[in-house]
């Protein structure tokens, strides 16, 4: 588009240049010669393969036009008025596509142009001095506009941020509500027509139906907790002793799964919010389900005076690029169209809280996240 842009300035400076010449016929050579000129650079810049190159690279259609102004200028013995004009329409397309080091940057490039052929062509100080003037207004032109748009692509990128999410939360909410909602509706109509139903099985149905409902209510404490965050700042805790050997085998119980293997240590205690540490617990696990391969391993042991616990999968891993933004809010969803991109972020979260911290580690093969924790006071290191 920035091309384009350029191409455009081009294609209209030198057909400007071209209907001169039937107003001022004793510079036809030089009209004709400044005309060319344009119009040849404006069919490159429409025509060059710009997006196989950085997008700084459309910047270099400044040297040209810069350059043509210039020769403009000396050719017309000085005559600024017609390329002037020029001049803020050359910042303001910077303005317009490039950064604000863009328009500082071409600054040198600019006063060459249009300051110092005045100077050769001896005009009047009157002249050259408003030509001094015109090359800041051009560039504080050419900053307001860059800023606006940088403000404007800003808020883009948040409205787009906020319909993917919300996008994505519709996704998670027909998909995550819909599988414990049938769930627990089979075992209602079982318990319903079927009441000759030994006891062990209607236990097992019930508890099949709790852990559906926790499940949900674990959904709906995700969505609370970025209200409260929002709102706040922060996440209440209501610390206590928690043995995360306990802590892990309640998570892997909601999950209902015997693709998880546990292997914690049994003396293994941090000073924690219960059900916040078993939050955490469920969403890693529930990731390294969901994205990773099984068997999935939890692991918990002491290391540099923390409390360790790792999630391990046997997946391809996470990619490199995706990495940096994984415990980021609303961050990569990859494939997956029921994924909120908020489940990582809500464990580092969680964890910064309670005075630890969340990280990712390849494994071999697969994906280990890796949470540590405070310990309790007087725990063995």
């Amino acid at each position: 588009m920035a091309a384009r842009q350029g191409a455009v300035l081009f294609a209209l400076a030198g057909s400007l240049a071209l209907v001169a010449i039937a107003t001022q016929p004793d510079r036809a050579g030089i009209l004709a010669a400044v005309g060319a000129a344009d119009l040849a650079v404006a069919l490159a810049a429409w025509w060059l393969p710009w997006q196989r190159y950085p997008m700084p690279a459309t910047l270099l259609l400044a040297v040209p036009a810069f350059g043509i102004l210039g020769a403009s200028t000396v050719a017309f013995g000085g005559m600024a008025a017609g390329t002037g004009p020029f001049l803020v329409l050359i910042y303001a397309w910077i303005g317009l596509n490039f950064p604000l080091w863009a328009v500082y940057a071409v600054t040198p490039l600019a006063v060459a142009a249009y300051v110092v052929p005045l100077m050769l062509t001896r005009q009047t100080p009157v002249v050259v001095a408003s030509a001094i003037v015109l090359t800041p207004v051009a560039v504080v032109v050419a900053v307001l506009i860059a800023v606006q748009v940088r403000h404007l692509r800003a808020a883009r990128e948040r409205a787009d941020r906020v319909e993917r999410w919300r996008s994505a939360l519709t996704a998670t909410l027909a998909h995550d509500l819909r599988s414990p909602l049938t769930a627990i509706q089979l075992v209602l109509e079982g318990l319903r027509d079927d009441p000759e139903l030994d006891e062990l099985t209607r236990r097992k149905m019930i508890e099949m139906a709790l852990r559906q409902g926790n499940r949900m209510m674990r959904l709906a404490a995700d969505l609370l907790d970025i209200e409260r965050v929002d709102a706040q700042g922060t996440l209440r805790l209501d610390r206590a002793m928690v043995p995360v050997r306990t802590a892990v085998l309640n998570a892997v119980a909601y999950l209902n799964t015997s693709d998880v293997k546990v292997e914690v240590v049994p003396d293994l205690t941090v000073e924690a919010d219960p059900q916040r540490l078993e939050q955490i617990l469920v969403n890693l696990v529930a990731n390294a389900l969901r994205h990773g391969a099984p068997p999935v391993v939890v692991r918990g042991y002491v290391e540099s005076g923390t409390a360790r616990v790792e999630v391990v999968d046997h997946g391809p891993g996470v990619p490199a690029a995706v990495v940096p933004r994984l415990f980021t809010r609303f961050g990569d969803v990859g494939s997956d169209p029921t994924s909120v991109g908020l489940g990582l972020w809500i464990v580092d979260q969680l964890a910064r809280a309670h005075g630890g911290t969340v990280r990712y580690e390849p494994g071999d093969p697969g994906a280990r996240m890796v949470v540590t924790l405070p310990l309790r006071p007087g725990h063995p290191v």
